[in-house]
């Protein structure tokens, strides 16, 4: 799992220094901007997705708690890097992940990178569980993961999907939601009901159809004004919905 990272510090040597570390003994850990004060840090918080933030606690103008207020709700875990120990419990009560105590301990390091991965593995694994049993049990809805979360789509006001290689384009009504699963996924979590594979790209909403043109596979209008190519293998699939 990689973790995309930002390096709070106020001194530049400590910066460097982590970086190093994290470079050379964090192969996982992709670092991708740095700040020395908690406005600048503010800034990289809300532009980027992040899963770990390293985190100083004595800055000019606020502390790392005073940061972490600003920022509020976040989905990002924190590993404190502080040369005082008595930030302790202050740490732990704003959920830090890890507290290292400088100088860095390479195996502390490790230790902590580690620790935060098995924390957004189980996060993973969770949100798999709670998507798959979402499908199965909530009937006329589907939830569709996303990096904050997941969306919860009517079924019925899906339109078609598309394949776009592991990715799957949602249709609904004019607006398009990409989402990092297979066609084939989605054909097997909505085959409860009226979706039909008329392509190896498309899977529509039978009840979205509002024509057919007659072919060797023929083709669909759906009521977007979408006219999608029907596969001759497909095709006797789709008409028995409308026998």
């Amino acid at each position: 799992m990689q973790l995309q990272t930002i390096i709070v510090e106020d001194e530049e040597i400590s910066r460097e220094i982590l970086k190093k570390y994290v470079a050379k003994y964090c192969p996982n850990v992709n670092v991708i901007g740095e700040a020395s004060n908690i406005e600048d840090a503010l800034v990289l918080i809300r532009n980027n997705e992040l899963d770990l933030v390293f985190l100083d606690v004595e800055m000019p103008f606020g502390n790392a708690f005073d940061l972490l207020e600003k920022v509020g709700d976040r989905t990002f875990e924190t590993i404190f890097v502080t040369a005082y120990d008595h930030y302790a419990i202050e740490a732990l009560n704003s959920h830090a992940s890890y507290y290292l105590l400088k100088p860095i301990s390479i195996d502390d390091l490790i230790k902590a990178v580690d620790h935060v991965v098995a924390i957004k593995s189980k996060e993973e694994r969770l949100a798999e569980t709670v998507l798959a049993t979402t499908i199965e049990t909530i009937n006329g809805k589907i939830t569709i993961p996303q990096q904050d979360g997941f969306e919860v789509l009517n079924v019925s006001d899906i339109i078609y999907c598309k394949a776009d290689d592991n990715y799957t384009e949602i249709y609904v009504n004019k607006s398009k939601i990409v989402v990092s699963k297979t066609l084939k996924y989605f054909e097997e979590a909505l085959s409860q009901y009226p979706f039909a594979r008329v392509h190896k790209s498309y899977l529509v909403n039978v009840n979205e159809v509002v024509k057919y043109r007659k072919g060797k596979g023929g083709s669909v209008v759906l009521s977007n004004g979408k006219e999608v190519l029907v596969s001759s293998t497909k095709k006797a699939n789709l008409l028995s919905y409308f026998k």
